[in-house]
């Protein structure tokens, strides 16, 4: 394994899966097209948005290097059937443009603001998959009154809830490395300017490798109910995992006290990957959290 990581072959490889699995996504497509979609003005920029549905607002927050479609596609027709979903595109990702200004979960947190400012809702629920989570976190940290409920999907507040095996791998990232494939040619189709591709990756390559850390302390503050949904070997530290879900007041013996108003859900024999493919089981728990 460590003689992988040497000389990058492991990194190719989950970038080969999360191609297929871009490609895969991209080849479904959506089965509704959205009631609404536009930008809502952020600092320095414009930030994409699609609307589906009536209902309670759904804020989903897509994972690096992913759009609506490829994060969403397969749960916003089901999801929208009693919900308005909101689906954002985070900076420089599908057609929101790419930004010279500096990329960070501050920054990326209070565009998600801005859109629901845009949109007139004052708080929602708030589903955020990998660096999507993150971002989620970010919001209720730093704007806790306008997370209703949390859904957290492979993703953590900080560097170390990644095993380190994970940010190893990162660190050998390369633009060159996504060349000539699907995501390129879905970046080319609807990116505003698609002769922004290789800086876009060298913003988010720079972005991945910088180490973030959201404090304990400020999770432990999180009133809302939380929802922690990983793949057993997804590349999260469980035990990192579990003291998250402590902190939100879960792990204790509920048949001598009170059920945790936030929950953990562990899907087994699931990668970072393949767990976002688990449509129906994704599904599931969603909505019963969110009822």
């Amino acid at each position: 394994m460590k003689n992988l990581f040497k000389t990058g072959n492991f990194l190719k490889s989950i970038l080969v899966i999360i191609i297929m699995v871009f490609a895969a996504a991209q080849s479904k497509g959506q089965q509704v097209k959205p009631a609404g979609s536009g930008y809502a003005p952020v600092k320095g920029t414009k930030i994409y948005y699609e609307v589906y549905g009536e209902g309670k607002p759904l804020v989903l927050l897509h994972g690096a290097f992913m759009t609506i479609e490829t994060n969403w596609g397969q749960l916003i027709p089901e999801l929208a059937k009693t919900r308005k979903v909101i689906a954002i595109e985070l900076q420089g990702h599908g057609h929101s443009p790419y930004s010279d200004r500096k990329l960070e979960l501050t920054t990326l947190a209070s565009d998600v603001e801005a859109v629901m400012n845009h949109l007139k809702i004052d708080s929602a629920d708030v589903a955020g998959y990998s660096m999507g989570g993150s971002v989620a976190y970010q919001l209720i940290v730093q704007s806790p009154k306008r997370v209703k409920k949390l859904v957290i999907i492979s993703s953590t507040y900080k560097t170390s809830g990644w095993m380190p095996a994970v940010s190893d791998a990162f660190k050998g990232m390369k633009p060159e490395f996504l060349e000539n494939t699907p995501m390129k040619t879905a970046y080319n189709a609807i990116a505003p300017d698609k002769t922004k591709w290789t800086p876009f990756l060298t913003k988010m390559i720079n972005f991945i490798k910088v180490p973030f850390d959201m404090g304990d302390a400020s999770i432990a503050k999180i009133t809302s109910p939380v929802l922690l949904i990983a793949g057993d070997n997804d590349g999260l530290d469980k035990t990192e995992l579990i003291k998250t879900y402590q902190l939100l007041g879960g792990a204790v013996f509920a048949d001598m006290g009170a059920m945790p108003k936030s929950q953990l859900a562990i899907v087994p024999a699931q990668g970072h990957v393949s767990l976002m493919m688990q449509t129906k089981t994704i599904l599931g728990y969603l909505e019963g959290f969110l009822k």
